[in-house]
């Protein structure tokens, strides 16, 4: 009878830490495990954000650094399809820069725009970018706000 209700709690518990250091285990030989946030609509901080991850990139080497961009807010339009930084934003991601948008903000968003806003392709939903930017604070990441 224990046993019966004791594999179904220990699989929920091993799956929830294997999802939860998912990052961790991606790179992991990363010597620095960074967070940018992005939460402005100003381009020139968007473009900003992405310069910064360039720069870590450069400077500790793409296996040595795990980089993640959450974006919430009126920085969600960073990871809009369209966005003028596209290239960039695959360019990055290719070089193993994560991008997490909050699907808070995404909802929010559909509803003044009328529709769900198109993502880049980097962009992987997240249920809210301060919860996904606190989760990685816990895991050792450090933040920075460009």
């Amino acid at each position: 009878m224990i046993k019966r209700f004791m594999l179904p709690l220990l699989a929920v518990f091993l799956l929830g830490t294997s999802v939860s250091h998912a990052s961790k285990e991606s790179k992991p030989f990363a010597e620095e495990r960074i967070v940018l946030q992005i939460s402005d609509p100003n381009p020139f901080k968007q473009t900003l954000v992405l310069n910064v991850a360039s720069n870590l990139l450069k400077h500790y080497g793409q296996d040595k650094v795990d980089i993640e961009i959450v974006a919430f807010g009126p920085g969600l339009r960073l990871l809009f399809k369209d966005n003028s930084n596209k290239t960039r934003i695959s360019k990055l991601s290719g070089a193993g820069v994560q991008f997490a948008a909050c699907k808070n903000t995404i909802r929010n968003m559909g509803k003044k725009l009328g529709h769900p806003p198109e993502l880049n392709a980097a962009a992987t939903p997240v249920s809210a970018g301060v919860v996904r930017i606190i989760d990685l604070m816990n895991q050792g990441y450090k933040l920075v706000k460009p």
